[in-house]
């Protein structure tokens, strides 16, 4: 991997981890698109940049992190799904990280998904219930609907806002919470691929990642709010729309026979 591809791949981290479209999807299509050899370390960047990002909610929200104990406990409840699903199908939620197609498919089925859902939920515009006030089953199911997102392409985001609406959250309160969630959830992911792949990290390796994590940080400060705002003013639509065209685009080129997915 040269310096170059690790920013870019680090910017597409920090523009989509928040936006409901997908940001490890985006990063294979990514890297399909500039040709990169799928290496185990491609797979490890992947995943481990996103840390960075996440890091993005912290100083964003950092008044959010020491208003309560119960916040962190709402955290770690919907945050178990995620783990129990992730150790148990982690070899097979890697493979899908080398196929673009099936990124094609789930964002195509997802911008289907992203055209309805705020005419579903149209009448989620209540302060109750919050992140203060949900119970923990709350939490929980937003987390079992995180697990959905371990499919590259589905989004995380959109997932758990989709979670917290079927919920009665507001879209404002099943957002934020999708960012809080995000802060667990990426951490434990980026932590466990590191230390299953530290052998295989070699010092230029470093260098890429800190590099990596550092733009993803950068880039998702203002992405974060650019997403509230387009969210409160459009609602999901515009992303809907968004997924289905890029769905499409590599539908139609895989069936074209151009070969998307990354170099063996």
């Amino acid at each position: 991997m040269q310096l170059i591809e690790a920013i870019v791949l680090a910017i597409v981290e920090g523009i989509t981890e928040f936006l409901p479209v997908s940001s490890t999807g985006h990063m294979i299509i990514a890297s399909a698109l500039m040709g990169m050899e799928s290496t185990e370390f491609l797979k490890i960047f992947i995943v481990s940049i996103q840390f960075g990002t996440i890091l993005s909610v912290v100083a964003l929200y950092w008044k959010r992190f020491f208003r309560s104990f119960d916040f962190y406990f709402k955290l770690l409840v919907g945050f178990l799904p995620a783990v129990f699903v992730g150790l148990l199908l982690k070899k097979q939620i890697d493979a899908l990280l080398d196929n673009v197609v099936v990124v094609g498919f789930t964002l195509l089925i997802g911008g289907i998904l992203l055209l309805f859902v705020d005419k579903w939920f149209k009448n989620n515009d209540s302060d109750e219930p919050n992140i203060d006030t949900m119970p923990y089953k709350t939490a929980f199911l937003i987390g079992c609907f995180q697990v959905v997102a371990m499919v590259p392409g589905v989004s995380r985001s959109a997932a758990t806002i989709i979670g917290g609406l079927t919920q009665k959250l507001s879209f404002k309160n099943a957002a934020e919470f999708s960012f809080f969630l995000a802060v667990p959830t990426m951490f434990a992911a980026s932590a466990k691929d590191l230390l299953d792949g530290h052998r295989l990290i070699e010092s230029q390796h470093i260098w890429l990642l800190l590099v990596g994590n550092a733009v993803g940080f950068l880039v998702a400060v203002v992405f974060i709010k650019l997403f509230l705002g387009i969210l409160n003013r459009y609602g999901f639509k515009p992303f809907g729309y968004y997924r289905i065209v890029v769905g499409s685009v590599i539908l139609l080129l895989y069936y074209l026979g151009y070969n998307l997915n990354m170099v063996d």
